[in-house]
C-alpha cells in the first residue's frame, strides 16, 4: 500500500523540553527490524556488533516517509558492516529519503549513545536545548554527535544526529551489501517510494555511486516487491 509523504514543517518547534521527539533516520534504521536492535536489543543479520539495547525497548509509536532537504553520503569505515556508514549533509544540494520514528527523548538518547558505542543510559538523556533553539548542536567530535533539528511534524520536533563535517570534508567510501539492503529496504517498506526510486536514489549517493548500480540495489529487494 501506497502512505502519503509527510512533509516537515520547517519552523523549530516551541517546546524545548518536548516528552517525545520524531527520529528522522535516513540510514540503517530506515529498517523497523534493523531498528528493533536499538530498541530492544541484539544482533541484525550481517552485522558485526550486538547492540545492548534502550532503557525503553518500546517500538516507536509511529513512523512516517518523510524527506529532508540536503544530501546523503558514504564515508568512515564501519567495524559493524565493514563499509561506508551513511552521514547527513544538511547545508548540501538535494533530497534525503528518510524514516520518520516516533520515540522517547530518553530512546532517541539512547539510540545515539549506542551509535557511538557507549553504554545507554550512562550519561543521561540528551541535552536538546541547544538543537531545538538554533537548529543544529554539536555535542562533540563523534560520527553521530552533531544533533540537527529539520523543523516539526504534529508540532513534535523531527531530530536526527549525523557528523560535524560537511560531505566534501571526508573521502567517500562505498557500503557493504548488507548495509545497503537494510538502508534500501527500509526506504521501500515505508511505502512513500516504489522500487526503481528507492533504487536509483542509493545508487546516486556518494560513495555508492559507481560502486553500486541501481540494477543491483533492485536485486537485492526483488524478493520484497
Amino acid at each position: 500500500m501506497t502512505k502519503a509523504l509527510r512533509s516537515i514543517d520547517p519552523a523549530l518547534p516551541r517546546d524545548r523540553r518536548p516528552e517525545l521527539v520524531w527520529y528522522t533516520s535516513y540510514g540503517s534504521n530506515t529498517h523497523l527490524g534493523r531498528l528493533s536492535a536499538y530498541l530492544r536489543g541484539g544482533r541484525p543479520p550481517g552485522a558485526g556488533r550486538t547492540y545492548p539495547g534502550c532503557r525503553d525497548p518500546a517500538p516507536p509509536a509511529r513512523s512516517l516517509p518523510v524527506e529532508l532537504n540536503g544530501a546523503m553520503y558514504f564515508a568512515t569505515r564501519s567495524p559493524v558492516w565493514q563499509g561506508g556508514r551513511a552521514f547527513y549533509d544538511p547545508g548540501a544540494d538535494g533530497r534525503v529519503l528518510a524514516r520518520a520514528h516516533l520515540v522517547t527523548v530518553e530512546q532517541f538518547s539512547d539510540i545515539a549513545a549506542q551509535e557511538m558505542y557507549r553504554e545507554p543510559g550512562a550519561d543521561g538523556d540528551l541535552d536538546l536545548t541547544g538543537v531545538l533553539t538554533r537548529g543544529r548542536a554539536v555535542l562533540g567530535d563523534g560520527r553521530y554527535e552533531t544533533l540537527v533539528c529539520a523543523g516539526q511534524i504534529d508540532g513534535l520536533p523531527a531530530l536526527t544526529f549525523t557528523a560535524p563535517w560537511g560531505m566534501h570534508d571526508v573521502p567517500w567510501l562505498a557500503p557493504s551489501l548488507p548495509y545497503v539492503r537494510f538502508l534500501a529496504s527500509g526506504l521501500l517498506s515505508a511505502g512513500a517510494w516504489d522500487l526503481p526510486a528507492v533504487a536509483e536514489y542509493v545508487a546516486a549517493c556518494p560513495g555508492a555511486e559507481g560502486r553500486w548500480s541501481a540494477a543491483e540495489i533492485t536485486a537485492l529487494l526483488a524478493p520484497e516487491r
